[in-house]
């Protein structure tokens, strides 16, 4: 089971680190990604890191902003969010999958529906 946390209130402009962390199990085989929904919106993939060697992707709505990075000594896949702004308010999930190919489709393509696990999600509100 996967835990998303690091939510939160943040000022436009601010600074936010969610965490995605595995309780039970280990995330260091898996590839995990991170996807936000707004209210009234659909769910969409923000970015995606590969179990082992580096490999990233992120979507160009957050590029530069956003980063994704993992410890897996800590069990622990992050998503580094910079200069927030208004429209990044949502629900931020983390999810997994053993698949690469499966969390680009996700993440690029928005076919979550073959994602293995998810977290419960985190509140993020930028407002001032």
């Amino acid at each position: 089971q996967l835990q998303a946390s690091g939510g939160g209130l943040v000022q436009p402009g601010g600074s936010l680190r969610l965490s995605c962390a595995a309780s039970g199990g280990t995330l260091d085989a898996l590839h995990v990604g991170w996807f936000r929904q707004a209210p009234g919106k659909e769910r969409e993939g923000l970015s995606c890191i590969h179990s082992s060697d580096g490999s990233t992707y992120i979507v160009d709505a957050v590029k530069g902003r956003f980063t994704i990075f993992r410890d897996n000594a800590k069990n622990t896949v992050y998503l580094q969010m910079n200069s927030l702004r208004p429209d990044d308010t949502a629900v931020y999930y983390c999810a997994a999958t053993g698949w690469w190919g499966t969390i680009l489709a996700a993440v690029g393509r928005g076919r979550i529906g073959e994602l293995d696990y998810w977290g419960q999600g985190t509140q993020v509100t930028v407002s001032s």
